[in-house]
């Protein structure tokens, strides 16, 4: 797994408009089916994890934890525990890099 590839293709995500960050918008969008990916910072709070894992399963949408929140937030640009990736394409490259 190439954490740091993946860190800079969030960035670029974030750049390029593809990616929510934020605890409701993160929620909602995930309701809505406009989101591929969630990021889950590994050190978040139990009440946030569970909440974003639940939401996740149940609409089938995949959540990695494998950064933690100064990680996630230094790939982004902005201080966030959760981040979803809203572009297929972005997606799937950000999981080929996790195999």
């Amino acid at each position: 797994m190439n954490k740091q590839k993946v860190s800079n293709l969030l960035g670029l995500a974030q750049r390029a408009g593809k990616i929510i960050s934020g605890e409701e918008l993160v929620i909602k969008s995930v309701q809505e089916g406009k989101t591929c990916l969630v990021f889950l910072a590994d050190d978040a709070a139990p009440n946030l994890t569970k909440k974003i894992t639940d939401k996740c399963h149940y609409y089938g949408v995949p959540v990695l934890t494998v950064f933690s929140t100064l990680e996630l937030s230094t790939a982004i640009g902005r201080s966030r525990k959760v981040v979803a990736v809203t572009d297929a394409g972005f997606s799937k490259k950000m999981r080929s890099l996790m195999e």
